[in-house]
């Protein structure tokens, strides 16, 4: 396989390296083929050495995919076993996965970009753009639903197995709307889904346009996410993967039927690895957002007694055990597991994702070590 050092390689290269130990539970979809799409020889150390990793723990994964940004451009692009086990079709780059509430901080951008043309008070009540939402006990406004801050519950029972279709994103809002607040807006950090389900109402009445048009139009058209897009069960989407559970036996099994229309914003997304890359390192210069921007985005907010709830808007902010500066979020949803991560003064972003609900852990700070170093 020819590599070059200037370059992201972006011809296909198709490594087949199945190795079937039949007997133990997930024994059929070990490892099975490598699909890579991205390698720089510069890198190429570090590379070998995440592959290693990788493998040594593919048997926790139906499939996997992941992506290395580095300075601008994507070094390390991959896929690595099953994106469906029952037809034998492997993880490419393209595959595209549900990726949870990474969805949260694809909506902040585009919350962002409608805030920086003026269109939006963030410290207004919501009602002023959301007129049907019902007054609570206390105003709540679009900055504290961004910052899990506002008291609106997260997920209850059984929602996230919804398998209703929800036309409008307002009928979604059904869900939740009547509940009352858990507690005063801005005096505590509790994380809620529904509470961005809300933020993506607000946009649309700020606009007046839809929010999956605007989404598309504004932010995975401008930054070549070219294979991101609403997780719509009704229309066909190539490559799409196929999501799936741990059984009570420690088995694989095809994940319950879902349907996400009630929750697009807060985690209703498909995506890559490669595609979240692109936009965590979208978020490195000011190119897409203004700098002033990217900072009330990645700066953590306060509760009203002075406490930092390591989340800005629509991104967990944080250090890692070195001190180095982390913003990413994590998405679990139904047969999803993903995890994306930006080091801003490294200029380093990575994703994992793998079609598996709750999955093990993806080792992914052992891998942006071997990267950074």
């Amino acid at each position: 396989m020819n590599v070059t050092k200037q370059a992201v390689l972006t011809a296909w290269a198709v490594i087949f390296s199945t190795t079937v130990l039949w007997g133990q539970p997930n024994a059929m979809v070990h490892e099975g083929p490598r699909y890579v799409e991205a390698a720089d020889l510069s890198y190429g150390h570090a590379i070998a050495n995440a592959r290693a990793i990788l493998h040594s723990h593919m048997d926790e994964f139906p499939g996997l995919s992941v992506a290395v940004g580095v300075r601008g451009r994507i070094v390390w692009a991959e896929g690595f076993g099953w994106a469906d086990i029952e037809q034998r079709v492997p993880v490419r780059p393209s595959s595209k996965f549900r990726v949870g509430s990474v969805a949260k901080p694809m909506t902040a951008a585009l919350l962002a970009l409608v805030y920086q043309d003026g269109e939006i008070d963030l410290d207004a009540p919501v009602q002023r753009y959301v007129p049907s939402f019902p007054e609570k006990e206390r105003s709540i406004t679009t900055r504290q639903l961004a910052g899990h801050v506002a008291g609106i519950r997260h997920y209850e029972k059984d929602e996230m197995l919804s398998s209703h279709y929800y036309e409008t994103i307002l009928e979604g809002l059904e869900i939740f709307q009547n509940d009352p607040l858990l507690f005063e807006p801005g005096t505590q950090y509790s994380y809620s889904s529904y509470g961005w389900n809300l933020v993506s109402a607000v946009i649309e009445g700020a606009t007046g346009k839809p929010y999956l048009t605007q989404m598309e139009e504004r932010v995975f058209e401008p930054l070549g996410m070219r294979d991101t897009s609403a997780d719509q069960n009704r229309f066909i989407v190539f490559d799409r993967v196929r999501p799936y559970v741990v059984d009570e036996d420690g088995r694989f099994a095809n994940a319950p039927y879902v349907d996400n229309s009630y929750k697009w914003a807060g985690g209703g997304f498909v995506s890559t690895a490669e595609d979240l890359v692109r936009f965590g390192l979208a978020h490195l210069e000011s190119d897409f957002l203004e700098a002033a921007t990217l900072e009330m985005l990645h700066t953590s907010q306060k509760t009203q007694d002075g406490e930092e709830t390591g989340y800005g808007i629509g991104w967990r902010v944080g250090k890692d055990e070195h001190g180095r500066r982390i913003i990413g979020h994590g998405g679990g949803s139904v047969g999803g597991t993903t995890t994306l991560a930006i080091y801003p003064e490294q200029g380093l972003a990575i994703a994992m994702i793998t079609n598996l609900s709750n999955g093990p852990d993806f080792h992914s700070d052992d891998i942006v070590e071997l990267f950074l170093n």
